[in-house]
Parts: C-alpha cells; sequence; structure tokens
C-alpha cells in the first residue's frame, strides 16, 4: 500500500545500497490536490495556531521559572 507498507525483493534493498530505513520503500501515499490559494489559507491558519501555542509556551516557561526560583529560596 503506497505510503504504508511494502514488502520490497532482495533486488530493490540492493539498489538501495541494502538500506532498510523505515519508510525508503512504502512511498507517498496519493492526495488531494490542493490549490495555492488553499495551500495559503491552510498555511496562515496553521501560522497562526503556532504563535499562540509559543505565547503559552513562553508564558508557561516563565511560570515554570518562578516557582522552580520560588522552591530553591525556600
Amino acid at each position: 500500500m503506497p505510503g504504508l507498507c511494502k514488502a520490497p525483493t532482495l533486488r530493490e534493498i540492493e539498489a538501495q545500497g541494502w538500506s532498510l530505513n523505515p519508510g525508503r520503500y512504502v512511498g507517498v501515499a496519493p492526495g488531494e490536490e490542493v490549490s495555492d490559494e488553499d495551500f495559503k489559507a491552510q498555511l496562515g491558519t496553521l501560522n497562526e495556531q503556532l504563535e499562540t501555542l509559543n505565547a503559552r509556551a513562553r508564558d508557561l516557561e516563565q511560570t515554570i521559572a518562578v516557582n522552580v526560583a520560588e522552591i530553591l529560596e525556600a
């Protein structure tokens, strides 16, 4: 099944330099076509989510630093 599994022949393995890396032989599963506009919209949404998560991570990092400092002072 493309993108999931494959039982390669010894000849195929030899052609790949005897590499047995996972995923080398399975290829890519057929995907849906996405227009440039749709891709840009999806990327924009993902970027907004990433920015939100990064801001939350910075807040949590600061909270952890304060908590650790308080524990060390006690």
